[in-house]
This record gives C-alpha cells, structure tokens and sequence, in this order.
C-alpha cells in the first residue's frame, strides 16, 4: 500500500462548487489517514509532519470558513422546513469549533515534533490526540457529505452555485472563469 498524501485540489472544481465541497472532503480524509499514519509511527516523517501542519495551518481553517461563511447561510436561506436542516448545520458549527480547537492541539503536538524531530507516535498524548481529531474529523464528514450536500443538490439554483463558487474563487485569491458553453 502507497504512503497517504493529501492530494491537490484542481482549481477547475471552484466552477461546481458542490464538487468541491466533496473532493476537499476526499482531501480531510486523505488528511485523517496521513495522520493515522503519523499516531503510528515511531520513525520521524518530515514530510509527512510538515504537510498536516501546513493543512491544519491553512486548508482546514479556510475550509470551515468556506460552509460557516458561505455554504450554511446559502443552504439556511434555501431549504425548506421540511429538510430540517438547521438541526445539522447547528451540529455541524458546533464541531467545526471542536475541529478548530483539537486541530489546534494536533497542530502544536506536531510542532513539537518538528523542533525533537521525534516521531509522534512515540508519545502516548501525542498518538491520542491524533487519533481523537482522525476520528472526529471522519464523523463530520460523513454528516456532511451524507446529509448536507445531497441537499444542498436539490436546494441551491445555478445562480446559488456560481455565487457560491466566485465566493470560494476570491477566499483563495482566484477570479472564477465561467466555461464557454
């Protein structure tokens, strides 16, 4: 079996910003096994260390912006009571705060492991901590990616869509081109 990476995402997504949403959730799993990986191992990755630092540092923070600012305000202003989707965008917020807060700790954990450059699956609180946010994170995406973009399919217009993805475009210093049909 190959090492896990986080793969790159494809700037051409930002034009199906549904699609997006689920390949950048692809991307936190990829983020869960290579942290997986980390809480095992007892040999020190610099790579691998470096590259979940980074996406705790930047991706991750950028992505909970991306549904808090944009997605779950569209999905509130679209979705009918029937839906009943505000219980779950309301579950949904409340663990983007635990991410944010267990990330952070998963963070500092790693970065001590770049000062020792020892592994942090040679630490009981390290591995734990890692092991706690790989599987919380996996929870969430699954709530999401079960329940909130099936609906958020049916519900956003195409007008929603192409607001939606211009919005996630300029987060990330991008002008979204619209493809000739």
């Amino acid at each position: 079996m190959a090492d896990p990476i986080i793969e790159p995402l494809q700037a051409d997504l930002l034009n199906e910003p549904l699609n997006f949403f689920f390949a950048e959730h692809f991307r936190h799993r990829q983020l869960c096994a290579v942290i997986d990986a980390l809480s095992a191992a007892v040999v020190y990755d610099a790579d691998r260390v470096d590259q979940v630092v980074d996406f705790l540092r930047l991706d991750a923070a950028v992505h909970i912006i991306d549904e808090e600012q944009d997605l779950f305000p569209l999905l509130r202003r679209r979705c009918l009571p029937e839906d009943e989707l505000e219980r779950v965008l309301g579950v949904l917020s409340v663990e983007h705060r635990a991410d944010a807060a267990l990330g952070a700790v998963v963070r500092t954990h790693l970065e001590a492991c770049q000062s020792t450059r020892l592994a942090p699956g040679l630490d009981p609180e390290k591995r734990k901590a890692l092991s706690a946010f790989a599987t919380q994170e996996r929870r969430h995406l699954a709530l999401e990616n079960a329940v909130v973009l099936p609906i958020a399919r049916l519900r956003l217009t195409a007008e929603d869509l192409q607001n939606l993805g211009r919005r996630l475009a300029a987060r990330r210093g991008r002008v979204l081109t619209v493809p000739s049909t």
